[in-house]
């Protein structure tokens, strides 16, 4: 069986199933659609089948040895700008992190595996994963036993970044960590005509911005990679009142965990001294959303290997990105590999980055991210 002639044989399948799910775009938590399409397809090709949330795990082989595949189901609160036949049909939601191809090429490969299911040498488990635009759906899928007799586990990403056909694989670190800050600055509020009389909660907001800089410029050391970065600030409805609070919230990015908490730390002594200053007072809440995504080194090598065996895509060393997954989860209990395939193509105009209302993917290499699955789910179980 050669993945790579199996997956082209569906290829308009895997397009198909990818445009259906494009078009009917579903937030975290709210895949009910996806998901029954899913659990009735894997129970046509017989799979054993268990709903986790508004998740799926499918399973199918026998023996000791499992490896796990994952595919993420959610989409975005995006409003699509595309102009193409499949575009969503649901006002301000849209597939703008390639979820839709993920879970087509998933579905592919799990055609493939259940057409040769004799020919494996153990099990091979599906996970159609919700929730993971920030509702950390992998734990949820853990906690409902996804991961229970899995040796290893991949899982692939489309990749604005990477030339379509590219299958970019790194070793040790890859995704960064997340955490996100929400912070409230209460002051004294009052006319703007007056503003000795009042504590300027905006300036107070203003001037935190301006410090949270310094965090990785004067605290991280060069060399290490980390972001702060204030995403949103509400304060005030007129153009002539001081108000009485500010929030503001924002999110902030590490490989090391050691970085990690100094950020939290420093947001917090930054808070504590600026309002002390300026009379106010802060409530902050941090919430550390995912660690950082580590590659095993030798499951980074045999998804190289696997997929030059096969001639699956070019093979290039994908660089660190500060985008956060949560399928650093999995990876904190099992042993395997994130792996971006390449979809950008300019002369397609497919160009534009993950969520943005005009991002599109190449879905002529779809196929070779269903090939890929395949056979690393077939070569695992002859290790």
């Amino acid at each position: 069986m050669n993945p790579l002639e199996e997956a082209l044989k569906i290829k308009d399948q895997i397009i198909a199933w990818r445009r259906d799910f494009h078009q009917y775009p579903e937030l975290k938590y709210e895949e009910e659609r996806t998901s029954k399409i899913v659990e009735e397809h894997l129970k046509e090709w017989g799979y054993e089948v268990r709903r986790i949330s508004t998740g799926v795990i499918g399973t199918i082989g026998e023996g000791d040895k499992m490896i796990a595949l994952r595919a993420d189901m959610d989409a975005l609160p995006v409003q699509e700008e595309n102009d193409v036949p499949y575009k969503s049909k649901i006002p301000g939601k849209m597939h703008a992190c390639g979820h839709d191809a993920h879970t087509a090429m998933l579905l592919g490969a799990a055609k493939i595996i259940a057409e040769h299911k004799e020919e494996l040498n153990g099990k091979v488990r599906v996970i159609f994963q919700p929730a993971e635009e920030g509702g950390n759906g992998a734990k949820v899928m853990i906690k409902g036993g996804a991961l229970e007799g899995v040796n290893a586990i991949f899982g692939i990403h489309v990749w604005s970044e990477l030339p379509s056909g590219v299958i970019g694989i790194r070793e040790g670190p890859f995704l960064a960590g997340a955490g996100e800050f929400h912070v409230k600055i209460k002051g004294k509020g009052g006319h703007g005509a007056s503003p000795h009389e009042t504590v300027d909660p905006i300036v107070v907001a203003s001037q935190a911005v301006l410090a949270f800089q310094t965090i990785v410029s004067r605290n991280v050391e060069p060399i290490k990679p980390a972001v702060v970065s204030v995403g949103a600030i509400h304060a005030g409805t007129a153009f002539n009142v001081i108000p009485e609070e500010a929030e503001m919230k924002g999110t902030y990015r590490f490989f090391e965990p050691e970085i990690g908490k100094l950020i939290e730390k420093r947001i917090d002594e930054i808070l504590s001294g600026i309002t002390k200053a300026y009379h106010a007072d802060y409530k902050l809440n941090i919430v550390e959303l995912t660690p950082p995504t580590i590659n095993h080194s030798k499951m980074a090598q045999f998804v190289k290997d696997v997929a030059q065996r096969y001639s699956i895509g070019t093979v290039s060393e994908v660089s660190l990105t500060m985008g956060a997954e949560d399928f650093s989860f999995y990876l904190q209990k099992v042993p395997g590999a994130f792996v971006a395939l390449g979809i950008k193509n300019k002369a397609k105009g497919i160009i534009y980055p993950h969520h943005h209302p005009k991002f599109n993917v190449d879905e002529d290499i779809l196929h070779l991210g269903t090939a890929l699955e395949v056979a690393l789910a077939f070569e695992f179980l002859r290790l």
